[in-house]
């Protein structure tokens, strides 16, 4: 080995990623010292082995198709840092997450490829952490959302209406001629009518009791007709009857079909909104599409404005996708899907 080719082996070997090289026949023809301590296949054994022995068998029928598609595009290479997770295998046989970039390089022999790869399970898990972490300080709100509703709703607003009936009591009891002691109390009834009003609401926005007490299904009945009255703007709505779910994902759903609603209301300027929920063995699908003014969906974000990212943020905490399509004065759409796991189910 002449001192280039020395010099060159060193550097490959003091690299902190993986670097693999392979020829078209995907044979590995590099094969340096990161990628022995990650993969745990000393080098000697990896040279001329196929490159499909450090993949996952799921993968590699389709590894060669992806091969193909990338020579054929003619770009020299592809970077890694896009959020693409892929998975490779150790020796032993364990699965691990890792990001590559490749490259591709006519010599006089052939095609060469190159994969630098980084296992990233450290950072993986820390996300799948913060993830469980987030999900258990959404249950720990909601928790805290439903006592608060149920006293407003048991303690607040019975409370008042007791004070309503003391008042009329007051009032029954008046002597003639009391015209203004007559008008206070009219005053106060009102008053106490639309505090209890606002106190009932106010529970309601917190955490429908009819989440807790009858269901989804009739939560999300009651959620649309108060829509439609509060924004003034139909609603179409379809439920498939299977869709009862346990928690969180009766509260998931829930507050995303809020959510977007109330996303019409601020910003849709529509006339009419169609909610569709249904229900799988292995997920719950629901659909909400306005007619509204629709949006850019390449146009750089409000600031202020939170509605999608809470939606995402939301599915994302059950392992869900969020689909949204809109254009400009062609209304919006948004496409949930959220796996569900059944209780009890290992991780």
């Amino acid at each position: 080995m002449d001192a280039t080719a020395a010099r060159l082996a060193g550097l490959l070997d003091s690299a902190m990623d993986a670097i693999i090289t392979v020829d078209e026949e995907q044979r590995i023809v590099l094969y340096n010292r990161a990628a022995e301590k990650i993969f745990g296949w000393p080098s000697a054994q990896m040279i001329g082995a196929h490159l499909e022995v450090l993949m996952p068998e799921r993968f590699r029928a389709s590894h060669a198709g992806h091969i193909h598609s990338f020579n054929a595009t003619g770009i020299t290479s592809r970077r890694m840092g896009d959020g693409t997770v892929l998975y490779g295998q150790r020796a032993n046989g364990k699965e691990f997450p890792m990001e590559a970039s490749i490259s591709q390089l006519d010599t006089v022999d052939g095609k060469l490829f190159t994969v630098i790869l980084r296992d990233v399970s450290e950072r993986v898990r820390a996300q799948e952490e913060l993830s469980a972490f987030a999900a258990a300080a959404h249950t720990i709100r909601e928790g805290e959302k439903t006592r608060i509703a149920r006293e407003l709703h048991d303690e607040l607003a019975q409370s008042l209406t007791a004070l309503k009936m003391d008042a009329i009591w007051v009032r029954d009891q008046l002597p003639e001629g009391a015209q203004a002691l007559a008008a206070k109390l009219g005053d106060m009834l009102a008053m106490l009518d639309t505090t209890v009003a606002a106190t009932r609401r106010i529970a309601s926005d917190l955490r429908p009791l009819l989440l807790d007490d009858l269901g989804l299904a009739p939560a999300i009945e009651w959620l649309a007709q108060n829509f439609s009255q509060r924004a003034g703007v139909a609603c179409t709505l379809s439920v498939d009857d299977e869709v009862e779910l346990h928690e969180p994902y009766a509260t998931a759903v829930f507050r995303i079909v809020q959510e977007s609603l109330a996303n019409v209301a601020k910003h849709a300027d529509a006339s009419h909104v169609e909610v569709k929920i249904e229900r799988t063995a292995e997920a719950v699908t629901l659909r909400v599409a306005d007619n509204g003014r629709g949006f850019s969906l390449a146009a750089p974000r409000n600031p202020n404005s939170l509605g999608l990212l809470g939606l995402r943020e939301r599915a994302q905490l059950l392992k869900g996708v969020v689909t949204i399509d809109s254009q400009p004065g062609q209304g919006t759409r948004i496409d949930v899907r959220i796996p569900i796991r059944e209780v009890g189910a290992a991780d």
